[in-house]
């Protein structure tokens, strides 16, 4: 299996579209994984802002072609979509309206962060999920696989969104390693194991 080490440098961000619903965030604290709920984009950019790297699940480019994330005339798929589609790993266009917001929200984030001379990527829980064969919403499956990792998780009862921010966190550890895949296009990149 493989080893999850603690670096206190990277989080994991499971953002959601919009501020009345959770985003997820993780990161090592005390070699614990520190999860919880934001809401707003001030405490989203507040947590954020004291780690170098930033893994967040949400579409932080468009497709090049598209004026913007409203434009219906633009191409659907940047070339990272493609290439994770080419992987066989399920993902719902940015076009789609949810993905939409989510878009201009991830967006908008990982501008105010790279302002502050963060590094932000892109990544996919859905990918480690399925890399490691687990069901993407099936919370016991899902912690049954952290335990095997080995990650030293407290005694509570996750969200999906601390679940899927754990993902993120996985994944910036990868990065971190240099042991991930790094889906890159001329319109974005996503981070994945």
């Amino acid at each position: 299996m493989i080893e999850i080490k603690p670096y206190p440098n990277i989080i994991g961000i499971d953002l959601a579209g919009s501020a009345k619903r959770n985003t997820g965030f993780a990161y090592f604290y005390n070699n614990k994984i520190n999860t919880g709920i934001l809401h707003s984009d001030y405490e989203i950019i507040n947590l954020a802002k004291g780690f170098d790297i930033i893994m967040i699940d949400a579409p932080l480019s468009i497709p090049k072609g598209r004026k913007d994330i409203d434009d219906k005339n633009g191409p659907h798929f940047r070339e990272c979509d493609i290439m994770l589609r080419k992987l066989r790993i399920r993902f719902f266009p940015i076009t789609l309206g949810s993905m939409r917001i989510l878009t201009k929200r991830g967006i908008s984030i990982k501008n105010e962060l790279e302002k502050l001379n963060k590094t932000v990527f892109e990544t996919f829980p859905g990918a480690v999920y399925d890399k490691f064969q687990v069901e993407r919403k099936n919370k016991l499956q899902i912690i049954q696989i952290y335990k095997k990792l080995n990650l030293p998780l407290e005694d509570k009862k996750y969200e999906q969104d601390e679940l899927d921010a754990i993902a993120c966190l996985i994944v910036g550890i990868f990065y971190y390693q240099n042991q991930a895949q790094i889906l890159s296009g001329i319109d974005g990149t996503i981070v994945i194991i």
